[in-house]
């Protein structure tokens, strides 16, 4: 299973997401433009040293990500009225998990090219959970799903 985040914004959602990744052993993808510099200060405190373990690889462009991984089923994390919610959603182990942009979420024609949205149940008139708590929400839950915990 792949974690994708789609032109992330904010370097500390990241870099806390590069070190969940190299602490669980997933393969984190980042999809340009991004926010920031790679080697942003901010982004490397919230990774600490957990980044250098990091599968981590960088896409120059949604077209150049969705190339690469043809095939394969991409799972938005979306707040949308058609999203499924994310515990009653039936992963499969080579879904890649994708968290939209901290500002904008998916720009539009983007997310018409993925077929699979899930969201996370909130409390009536909040607009959506940290980029990166989310993350690991669905991927937690994923991940038991496929009993995939038992791996490590």
């Amino acid at each position: 299973m792949n974690l994708a985040l789609y032109h992330p914004q904010i370097p500390q959602n990241t870099g806390t997401l590069l070190r969940l990744a190299s602490c669980i052993g997933i393969n984190l993808d980042l999809i340009r433009p991004l926010g920031f510099v790679l080697s942003d200060k901010k982004l490397k405190r919230a990774g600490m040293d957990y980044i250098q373990f990091a599968d981590c690889k960088i896409h120059d462009s949604f077209e150049k990500f969705c190339e690469e991984y043809s095939g394969r089923r991409l799972v938005a994390l979306d707040v949308g009225d058609n999203s499924a919610r994310h515990h009653d959603f039936k992963y499969e182990p080579d879904d890649i998990l994708m968290a939209g942009s901290e500002h904008y979420g998916f720009l539009n024609d983007d997310l018409k090219s993925i077929q699979h949205r899930v969201k996370i149940p909130m409390l009536p008139h909040r607009r959506s959970v940290n980029m990166a708590v989310a993350a690991a929400m669905v991927l937690s839950e994923a991940m038991s799903q496929l009993n995939a915990w038992d791996r490590l």
